[in-house]
Parts: C-alpha cells; structure tokens; sequence
C-alpha cells in the first residue's frame, strides 16, 4: 500500500509561481510511474503531467507545456510539480497519483493511489 501526501499549494497572483510536493510512503516508489492532476469546481478530474518510473521520461498536458516541469527524487519518495507563468484557469484543487506499471496514461482511472489533494488558487 502506498499512501500519498501532497503539500505547497496556495494562493497566488497570475503570474506567480507555485511548488507542489508529494511525498509518498513506503519502498517501491521508484516502481510506480508518477501524476499530477486537477478538478477545478464543477468540472471533471483532469490529466495535467505523467513523469516515467526512473524520472526520464515525461508527458504533458497543452495547457501546461512551457509552465509547468515535473520531477522526482526516488531517493525522497517524492515527486514534484514546478508551476509558473500560473493563470486565472490553473485554480483547482491537485492531486498527485501513482500506479505500478510502465506506460503513461491520461485516464484517472489507470491510477491507484491517489493523495487527498491540495488547492491552488491563483488570482486576477
């Protein structure tokens, strides 16, 4: 089992820049490829970036490619998420997520652990 634990999210100006961590639980981390989505209100969960087990290998959303870089330290058990240049559109709350496999995958429903998400919120 692993547990997931988000943190650094809060209110920004647009503009500004923002840095998510989320630090997970056990050993076998670096076997899990590694995500970062969002659910602003009223609308659906959605994919922003995938990072590769060995942290080479990553794929993003368009609306974040240029602003945002995912990383990870599998020495930390943590993976990270460098948001800049954020906007008005960025607020939602973010979620970090893993599963034990190989391949990137955009649908929510691939991932099995799942942290308790934090809220970004970036303002006008």
């Amino acid at each position: 089992q692993v547990q997931l634990v988000e943190s650094g999210g809060g209110l920004v100006q647009a503009g500004g820049s923002l840095r998510l961590s989320c630090a997970a639980s056990g050993r076998t981390f670096s076997t899990y490829v590694m995500g970062w989505f969002r659910q602003a209100t009223g609308k659906e969960r959605e994919f922003v970036v995938a990072i590769s087990r060995s942290g080479g290998s990553t794929s993003y959303a368009d609306s974040v490619k240029g602003r945002f870089t995912i990383s990870r330290d599998n020495a930390k058990n943590t993976v990270y998420l460098q948001m800049n240049s954020l906007k008005p559109e960025d607020t939602a709350v973010y979620y970090c997520a893993g599963y034990s496999g190989s391949f990137f995958y955009t649908d929510s429903g691939r991932y099995k652990y799942w942290g308790q998400g934090t809220q970004v919120t970036v303002s006008s």
